[in-house]
């Protein structure tokens, strides 16, 4: 069924467009007769403004783009839990893209969202990402942006984070006071800033410490899976089977690892201490339960689209932002798993 136009509601009414525009938006030169006449019309016919052709006159589109490298992931769906509820608050819809880890994907995605007129975007990278051209033509656009969680700190923007390396520092820390002198590292892959700052923080509780760093010790996940955890506590077993502690990347990689020991005799934390990143719900209902580093993704993901909508806001009324770095506080949520009970 074809949509009731303006002109059409005129045509039956015998009045001009802009009157009923005019009718329809409460205008004080519409007499009330002519306003109630319109409005009865407006509600047989179901009429709806056109919101695009609307929000095209104000030059916007209430709508916002968001890439993230998954949806069906824990941190990122709380991420986007805090997203969608402040945007609904303040009247957006958001376009939820999902890269798949993959830059290429990324890149379409970025051009999809210019061509759609959204009115700023929202993107944490993906782990492929080693090119920054596709944030730089957001930029050339005049279009705001606002990176969180996997960032480039090569595109000037606002960006959303963690301190990766202090609580990368922390996690390793705590299994060094716990007892544990060999600590191996299952670290994210090459490309991502966050995975650098991990390894780092990995790097530098070890230094702190006193204990030589080995990077035979360090492993090197391709995809971040529970399938590379599971290889890798093989692996690790076999290369190192005096090792003590473990630092994973991702809670989902740790659950691999805790699979594998509890399939083949290994006890945690008697035998080996582990500890995870993100305090996703499987860390809670697996056993042992695993200890992690908690991340606040709701309120990441909050704080990413008001500082959007700030910057939109911003650029509409023709007044200066200053773009900046927010980092929020992580903490050791202490479990079962990095109870170390010593060789």
């Amino acid at each position: 069924m074809k949509d009731t136009t303006l002109k059409e509601l005129a045509e039956t009414l015998g009045i001009s467009v802009t009157t009923v525009s005019k009718a329809l938006k409460g205008y004080a030169d519409v007499s009330p007769k002519t306003r109630e006449a319109v409005l009865k019309l407006a509600e047989e016919l179901h009429f709806t403004p056109n919101a695009f052709a609307v929000n095209l006159r104000k030059q916007e589109s209430k709508t916002i783009g968001v890439i993230i490298p998954e949806i069906v992931h824990h941190f990122f769906s709380k991420v986007l839990n805090g997203i969608l509820d402040e945007a609904a608050k303040h009247g957006y819809l958001a376009i939820v893209l999902q890269s798949g880890e993959s830059v290429e994907l990324e890149r379409k995605q970025v051009d999809l969202l210019i061509n759609k007129r959204v009115d700023g975007i929202l993107i944490s990278l993906s782990n492929d990402s080693n090119d920054e051209a596709h944030l730089k033509e957001i930029i050339r656009r005049n279009i705001p942006l606002v990176q969180f969680d996997k960032i480039s700190k090569l595109i000037p923007s606002t960006k959303v984070v963690i301190n990766d390396r202090q609580a990368a520092f922390e996690a390793t820390e705590h299994l060094i006071l716990k007892g544990c002198k060999k600590i191996a590292h299952i670290r994210g892959p090459v490309n991502p800033q966050g995975a650098i700052d991990r390894w780092m923080g990995y790097k530098l509780a070890l230094e702190k410490h006193g204990i030589a760093y080995n990077p035979k010790l360090v492993y090197t996940c391709t995809h971040v899976t529970f399938e590379e955890g599971r290889e890798f506590a093989k692996q690790i077993l076999t290369d190192h089977p005096d090792v003590e502690g473990i630092f994973a990347i991702t809670d989902l990689v740790a659950v691999g690892v805790i699979s594998y020991f509890n399939e083949n005799g290994i006890k945690v934390p008697d035998n080996v201490a582990l500890i995870g990143f993100s305090n996703w719900f499987m860390s809670q209902v697996i056993t042992p339960q695993l200890s992690s580093i908690d991340q606040p993704g709701e309120e990441m993901g909050a704080l990413a689209f008001n500082c959007l909508l700030e910057e939109v806001e911003a650029r509409k009324a023709n007044k200066p932002y200053d773009l900046k770095t927010i980092s929020l506080t992580t903490s050791v949520v202490e479990r079962q798993s990095s109870q170390f009970k010593g060789k």
